[in-house]
């Protein structure tokens, strides 16, 4: 017991004095709200480093059933490369789209305005089912510790709106606050589960033997049942690849300087430059915390698998989720058992450790929603600037937090919580699925810059790996639905057809008409954002403007034409404005003009100077 007490006081120490501190002077130099590097891996790596707690869970429970449980390794190869193929899709693209967007703004540039704003929409709903299934499974893992998991519904809602209200809290006191408590978080979590490693390979060695099988294969599978069970455990295990897409959105909060270890290597080991200099700037913060996704996932799946398969324990085992039976035995090992009392006069006997641990995953999985909160921040915004959200939306306090965006899907996700009863089995299958969309998109624009960027050997090969990465995205996307189908998936056609439908409705209707003084007056004056980043959303709310209009002068056309088959010549006396012409994106963004002003700036009313000019000015001593 000693011993494990001393080693959380270690462990929380060490954690503690790791986690990054915002001052005073990093909002004078970088601006109020921007983060570095410590900062950005506990916001935008949180929703993907907790996957570990229920991913691989949710993937053998496709499997175990089936007896198929040694198939878990092909699964996790599976997730593996995935998630290396997006990892180096997402880093490479923000070397290109620098100043944020993501797919958005890649699609804008090199696909079309409709699929960008379908891509918008498509993000909206992926953040706010993040805090939904987040809350609901952190409070899922509080509810398991009592025995009281699958009771009382009103209490999993309950318990989940809390958690929810709690990061909601934290999120609008300020990036630097909250990372620096989801930091500490994390750090205890993945020093805990290095020790928990150890009490594994300790249990493997002393013979620990595995739990008999408590329940028969009732259910044997053909080998076309089980590529189907491979699928849909596949898809079940490859939930949490959000944060790739929340990285390349939220770059416009990261501090445009080197992070330690760059400055570091510049001065001592100049001959690896291309290194530094790809993990240069705040595009080379944002690729340190997605490199962690290139080997992340697969690394921590293969783990589990193997452990899982090697003590015969899956989710619902005991009466406990995979991880939770795994903390047990490696915690175990290292002693310190104490006594809980639970329901029912029941009293529960565990190693603290194991305790903690469980404790540990309640917070984390209610903390993973900030990743969502953050990229509501980084969305709503240009969503607004572009017409497809009303401009009430837009505020920044202070301490650079767009709070209504935060505490409108905040609202929402509460409004869900309570829509399906407090139940996340009934929220998963809509979330994890579309992000997939984004990625794809990301991966044939990326193709077309590349194909447009570069000649010979380099367009070949570059142009051949971004299109595998797109059509890899376009596949899992299909996959999700598909391995989901049974749990609700096919429900996902429905949803995202009626999302797009009502965007589009939206944008077409007057309230998605953006003049050049309201989209001047959103970005610079509102959402107080300036440079390369403001010039992209400007020159994104054009060419937004630019399809609008397009469509709507078809709409018009179309019934000038079905009014005439009945002899009706001008059945609307309505004549549509042209809007501003947007132009090329390079040119937007003065790229070899970075002091240049907004492209907006020649469409703006200039007040007329007052008569006999400006006042002259005199010297202190006359």
């Amino acid at each position: 017991m000693i011993y494990s007490i001393a080693l959380l006081i270690v462990i929380s120490f060490l954690a503690y004095r790791a986690a990054p501190v915002e001052k005073e002077e990093h909002a004078s130099v970088h601006g109020a709200g921007q983060i570095g590097l410590l900062a950005a891996v506990a916001l935008f790596g949180v929703d993907y480093f907790t996957s570990y707690f229920y991913a691989t869970g949710e993937m053998m429970s496709a499997l175990h059933p089936y007896g198929l449980e040694h198939w878990g390794y092909t699964a996790a190869a599976i997730i593996a490369i995935a998630n290396m193929t997006f990892g180096f899709l997402y880093m490479y693209s923000l070397g290109i789209f620098n100043e944020g967007g993501g797919a958005y703004t890649a699609a804008m540039r090199y696909l079309s305005p409709g699929l960008s704003l379908v891509v918008a929409v498509v993000l909206i709903q992926d953040y706010i089912l993040t805090i939904v299934v987040s809350a609901l499974s952190g409070g899922d893992q509080m509810l398991s510790i009592l025995n009281l998991y699958g009771k009382y519904w009103w209490l999993h809602f309950l318990i989940g709106a809390v958690l929810a209200s709690v990061t909601y809290w934290l999120t609008i006191r300020g990036r630097g606050e909250s990372a620096q408590v989801v930091f500490i978080l994390l750090g205890i979590f993945i020093l805990l589960t290095i020790v928990l490693l150890i009490g594994l390979v300790i249990a493997h060695l002393k013979g620990i033997p595995a739990l008999p099988a408590t329940e028969a294969v009732t259910q044997p599978a053909s080998i076309w049942e089980a590529l189907y069970h491979l699928l849909t455990a596949s898809m079940k295990g490859m939930v949490a690849l959000s944060g790739l897409e929340a990285m390349s959105n939220g770059i416009q909060f990261v501090r445009s300087e080197d992070f330690g270890l760059v400055k570091w290597g510049k001065k001592h080991l100049p001959k690896w430059a291309g290194v530094w200099e790809f993990y240069s700037g705040k595009s080379g913060i944002g690729r340190m915390v997605q490199t962690s996704f290139l080997f992340y996932g697969g690394v921590t799946t293969f783990m589990l698998t193997a452990f899982a398969i090697r003590f015969n324990m899956f989710d619902g085992t005991l009466g406990r989720t995979l991880v939770g039976n795994l903390a047990f035995i490696g915690f175990n090992q290292l002693g310190g058992n104490i006594a809980i009392p639970l329901a029912g006069g029941v009293t529960a006997e565990g190693p603290l450790l194991f305790w903690v641990y469980q404790l540990l995953a309640v917070f984390l999985l209610a903390a993973a929603s900030m990743t969502a909160m953050q990229d509501l921040q980084a969305t709503a915004w240009r969503d607004v600037a572009i017409g497809e959200i009303p401009e009430i939306v837009v505020y920044r306090n202070p301490a650079g937090t767009f709070t209504r965006s935060v505490t409108a899907g905040f609202i929402i996700s509460v409004a869900l919580m309570l829509l399906v009863r407090g139940k996340t089995t009934t929220a998963v299958p809509y979330y994890g699925v579309g992000v997939f969309m984004p990625i794809t998109v990301m991966g044939f624009a990326i193709r077309k810059h590349i194909l447009a960027t570069f000649t010979g050997r380099k367009r070949r090969w570059g142009a051949f790996f971004a299109g595998f990465a797109g059509t890899l995205g376009a596949l899992v996307f299909v996959g999700q639905i598909v391995g989901k189908w049974t749990e609700g998936g096919w429900v996902v056609l429905i949803t995202f057809s009626v999302l797009v439908l009502i965007a589009n409705a939206i944008l077409l209707s007057p309230g998605g008409y953006r003049d050049p003084t309201q989209i001047h007056r959103i970005v610079r004056e509102k959402a107080r954002v300036q440079g390369a980043m403001a010039s992209i959303v400007e020159w994104q709310s054009l060419k937004m403007q630019e399809y609008r209009y397009n469509i709507l002068s078809r709409i018009v056309e179309a019934l000038s034409r079905f009014a005439g088959l009945f002899g009706v010549r001008r059945p609307v006396r309505f004549e549509l404005a042209a809007p501003i012409p947007a132009g090329d994106y390079d040119h937007a963004l003065h790229v070899d003009h970075p002091e240049a002003p907004s492209l907006l700036d020649q469409y703006l009313e200039k007040p007329e100077p007052k008569l006999g000019g400006a006042p002259k000015e005199t010297d202190s001593h006359e």
